[in-house]
């Protein structure tokens, strides 16, 4: 066995050192990112944010860097992954490796179309999010405007 081998067994994604051991009857510690992993801040921190709201421009200017972006460059990936494994699925004609190949481009395919669905209903309920506000506004107004007392001073 090589002499390192120990040092590699506990480098796992996301690990860090071993946390110590939380006293008798306390509650251990808990540390969601790995050791020199800023936990994130601001707009995507977790929990309740002072400031949930955004406007109408960011709305706007979200579901353009979704439609400019994020699909056409997702796109462009799993093209390029779908041609890197029909060429790998072609060097191993014959071999049960091409057979594992086409059931991991099948599985690729079929998540690359969940996520362009997902990329595509987010873009669409940016756009919309706006006009909901407003015509859910405007409904509520009309619901209440008969009964106000205000109405017509």
């Amino acid at each position: 066995m090589p002499e390192d081998f120990g040092r590699h067994v506990d480098m796992r994604l996301n690990s860090g050192p071993p946390e110590p051991q939380a006293p008798m009857g306390g509650a251990p510690s808990v540390v969601p990112y790995a050791p020199g992993v800023t936990p994130p801040s601001g707009l995507f921190a977790p929990g309740p944010s002072p400031d949930f709201a955004s406007t109408p421009e960011e709305k706007k200017a979200a579901a353009s860097t979704i439609e400019t972006e994020l699909e056409p460059n997702t796109k462009k990936a799993a093209e390029l992954a779908d041609d890197t494994t029909n060429t790998a699925q072609k060097g191993f004609e014959g071999w049960d490796t091409a057979a594992g190949l086409k059931k991991v481009a099948d599985t690729w395919d079929q998540q690359v179309r969940n996520l362009m669905g997902r990329l595509a209903s987010e873009k669409t309920a940016l756009r919309g999010t706006s006009g909901l506000f407003v015509r859910n506004d405007t409904g509520l107004g009309s619901q209440f405007l008969p009964q106000s007392k205000l109405n017509g001073l």
